[in-house]
């Protein structure tokens, strides 16, 4: 029980990092989080289904190839992320404001905390939605890092909605993917190191 209560702790941090990084950081300069923002940008364009439901669309498949692939607790564990990272978003968008120094300092610090984010809930059995789930089915089967991945499908789409989107925002999607992604494999490989036991032997001298 107590080991289910510390990761729903680690995952609701880390929806919120996630959420935070979005709000604050990437989408006041237009910037796709990943790569179900991109693909909900295609259907847009291509059959001209609306933002909002594109974007549920997508995360809905990919929910359902969660279900096959990772289990029923997996799924409900990345709803309940999600969740609390679409919450976050729109009580931040409509609750606080902070001004924007430099577009290239918001990509970084965005890119970071957006990591970190992500890597908390893949680390804790979640994921943020989106690409992450078809990352993590590759990852299983090629024994590759996750972020690594997830980095190369969110790149196609993002080359693919070139076409759409400016492609100077499609160059900054790119460049927030790459650090964020390090971020994500540098989290779900950490390991802490264990203090050293002392020997049965010692004595004080």
């Amino acid at each position: 029980m107590k080991r289910e209560v510390n990761r729903y702790f680690f995952l609701l941090g880390g929806a919120v990092l996630q959420g935070l990084a979005m709000s604050l950081f990437l989408f006041p300069h237009g910037i796709p989080s990943g790569g179900a923002a991109g693909t909900a940008i295609l259907l847009n364009h291509w059959f001209h289904l609306s933002l909002g439901f594109s974007l549920w669309l997508v995360n809905f498949l990919l929910l359902v190839l969660a279900i096959n692939s990772f289990g029923y607790g997996w799924t409900m564990r990345t709803m309940f992320s999600v969740t609390i990272t679409s919450y976050t978003v729109n009580v931040i968008g409509k609750t606080m404001y902070m001004p924007h120094v430099s577009l290239w300092i918001d990509l970084i610090v965005g890119g970071l905390v957006f990591g970190l984010g992500v890597g908390l809930l893949i680390r804790n059995g979640a994921s943020s939605g989106g690409m992450v789930i078809p990352a993590l089915v590759i990852a299983s089967y090629r024994r590759c890092p996750p972020g690594k991945a997830m980095f190369w499908i969110n790149l196609i789409i993002f080359i693919l909605t070139a076409s759409v989107v400016n492609m100077s925002v499609v160059v900054y999607a790119v460049l927030c993917q790459w650090l964020s992604t390090k971020v994500i494999d540098f989290v779900y490989r950490f390991q802490l190191k264990q203090p050293l036991a002392l020997s049965v032997g010692w004595r004080k001298r």
